[in-house]
């Protein structure tokens, strides 16, 4: 916009300059009323059939507009406003129909002393004359966009800490990645305090605050000039680092965090040290902010389980996002009962005879194929799944023993074993889902084996104490799985009342070749023994290793040297051969 050269002429001036023949036009007198009646500054202006523009009347408001302004400059003689420039150019085209809106937003001034003002046109009708006219009117918009900016600016700013929030990083990263041509040249650190909802809970949310406070204070002095920190959640940060050695600069940002926070904080009378947890996303071209930000969270809970700052892998986030299909496709499978049951037999080492069958589940996806319990069974656990998965185990497996028996007319000298994992013990009725079982199955307790991994046990030990006492009372054998491979005091095996012991495949599978083995395999043998327990070798996949095993006092074992796991009929079949 330009600067006024003189002051508009006043409304009473434009009376002078509009008399026809001495005497105003009525319509001219008419068209003043109307504008000195409008509560807006606005204009009428004119354009002749050659298209020249011109200023047929405007109002005092008008007027004190682009004094006070010393922005819209109209010289009513010369009107250089209205022969070029952005004015002009809206003019022309409203007239010509190409800019139906009429509106046109103007900036005048720079920093605080800036003035805004929004320009619109309004068609009028014609005089007698081929002169086309409209009515432009001006609003001064400085308070509006000013209140605006002010809110803009609230909405991108944290209240506590006074850095940007989350919706002002992504929007500083969105700006970083237009610069992005191919090459790496920014990374997004994603700064996780730890334990920070612990110190919160014990000292009270001003100590947290305050802790907030001064770590967002240490992250600043570990930034470049450059670098964007801004606070995207409750006790989480993001930083936006610029790039000129690729991934090492982003370590080095990393390890200038990880120096920074090394001395302890103080709270009250009390000196904490505050650990984090760094998770690194390099970005590229044409990338997503919000993804960006998310593969760093996905580091960042790498780096929490690594116990140093991770950088982000797309294959890991390949693998989590697989493990979420899984879960939904799990969660659908149980519900239309898509999962089966496979019986590997477990054989006494002496006789050849089978004692029973270890029941296994089974996931045949219509679309994937094969998956492997080490692939769903741990999603199962993650999510809460494990619950559903193991009652329907239970209430299967009790059944399919039930059935044998009644297609053989008797009750068979068989007993299936059933998986249990921690999840179960710790959130489940498991005493309730095995009695349960019994009932619908007409079992007696002596027939199932329940197998518990150590884990189980340590995570909470009065828990699993109470459960085993539960089980027990069902008559229910206990076997104590994977055996070695835990952390389970040896008081465990004593105070807790188990029957068998079952000794990890990997003893197992190396006692031909590793002494080291053999040693582990017959010492557990002896403890066993002196316990008063049974045990159970895993992965018996040799005649010699069986026959080891027998020789060394093992009772039972399994692996695809005895068979691999089979289907219901097939196992009983298998049962049966093994009878003759």
């Amino acid at each position: 916009m330009q600067a006024a050269a003189t002051r508009p002429a006043s409304v009473s001036k434009l009376r002078r300059a509009n008399k026809l023949n001495g005497t105003p036009s009525r319509a001219a007198v008419d068209d003043v009323g109307l504008l000195d009646a409008l509560p807006i500054a606005a204009t009428i202006i004119e354009r002749a059939s050659d298209g020249t523009l011109s200023v047929f009347a405007h109002n005092g408001r008008f007027t004190d507009i682009v004094h006070k302004s010393n922005c819209i400059a109209l010289d009513w003689n010369q009107a250089e406003c209205l022969k070029d420039g952005p004015i002009a150019e809206l003019l022309q085209a409203f007239f010509d129909g190409s800019h139906p809106t009429g509106e046109l937003d103007l900036k005048h001034g720079d920093g605080v002393s800036s003035r805004f003002f929004r320009l619109k046109l309004a068609p009028l009708p014609k005089r007698n004359s081929t002169a086309k006219r409209c009515l432009l009117s001006v609003v001064d918009r400085t308070v509006e966009v000013q209140a605006e900016r002010t809110l803009r600016a609230e909405m991108l700013r944290d209240s506590l800490t006074g850095l940007p929030n989350r919706l002002a990083f992504s929007e500083a990263i969105e700006t970083a990645g237009a610069s992005v041509a191919g090459d790496l040249e920014h990374a997004v650190l994603v700064v996780d305090m730890l334990r920070f909802s612990r110190i919160n809970e014990s000292m009270g949310g001003l100590a947290g605050d305050e802790l907030l406070i001064t770590f967002a204070r240490r992250l600043i002095l570990a930034l470049r000039l450059g670098d964007v920190l801004a606070r995207t959640g409750g006790n989480e940060f993001g930083i936006l680092v610029s790039l000129r050695r690729g991934v090492e600069d982003a370590l080095k940002a990393a390890e200038r965090i990880e120096q920074v926070m090394t001395a302890p904080f103080k709270l009250s009378e009390l000196e904490i040290r505050v650990e984090c947890a760094i998770g690194v996303a390099l970005m590229h071209a044409d990338q997503d902010p919000e993804e960006l930000f998310r593969n760093a969270q996905f580091a960042v809970k790498q780096a929490k389980t690594a116990g140093s700052p991770q950088v982000y892998e797309p294959k890991q986030a390949t693998e989590a996002r697989r493990r979420f299909s899984i879960e939904t496709e799990l969660r659908r499978a149980l519900d239309r009962d898509q999962l089966r049951l496979f019986y590997q037999p477990l054989i006494n080492l002496k006789s050849g005879e089978v004692a029973g069958f270890e029941a296994l589940a089974r996931w045949t996806h219509e679309d994937r194929g094969e998956i492997s319990p080490t692939e769903f069974i741990p999603v199962a656990e993650e999510s809460g799944l494990i619950l559903a998965l193991g009652r329907w185990a239970m209430d299967s497996a009790a059944q399919t023993l039930a059935d044998w028996d009644k297609q053989q007319g008797a009750q068979l000298p068989l007993y299936v074993s059933v998986n249990l994992s921690a999840i179960q013990v710790a959130r489940d009725d498991i005493a309730g889902v095995v009695r349960s079982a019994l009932n619908s199955s007409g079992l007696s307790g002596e027939r199932l084996t329940l197998e518990l991994t150590e884990s189980s046990i340590v995570q909470d030990p009065l828990r699993a104490t109470r459960v085993f006492d539960a089980l027990k009372s069902l008559n229910a054998t206990l076997a104590m799985d994977d055996f070695g491979t835990g952390y389970s005091s040896l008081a465990y095996l004593q105070r807790l009342p188990i029957d068998v012991l079952k000794i990890d495949k990997s003893f197992v599978s190396g006692m031909m070749v590793d002494p080291d083995a053999v040693a582990i395999v017959r010492a557990v043998l002896g403890l066993a023994e002196a316990l008063g327990m049974s045990t159970t070798a895993e992965g018996i996949e040799t005649v010699e290793l069986a026959t080891t095993l027998a020789t060394l006092g093992c009772a039972a074992g399994q692996g695809f040297y005895c068979a691999k796991p089979l289907e219901a009929q097939a196992a009983l079949d298998y049962w049966k051969l093994r009878q003759h």
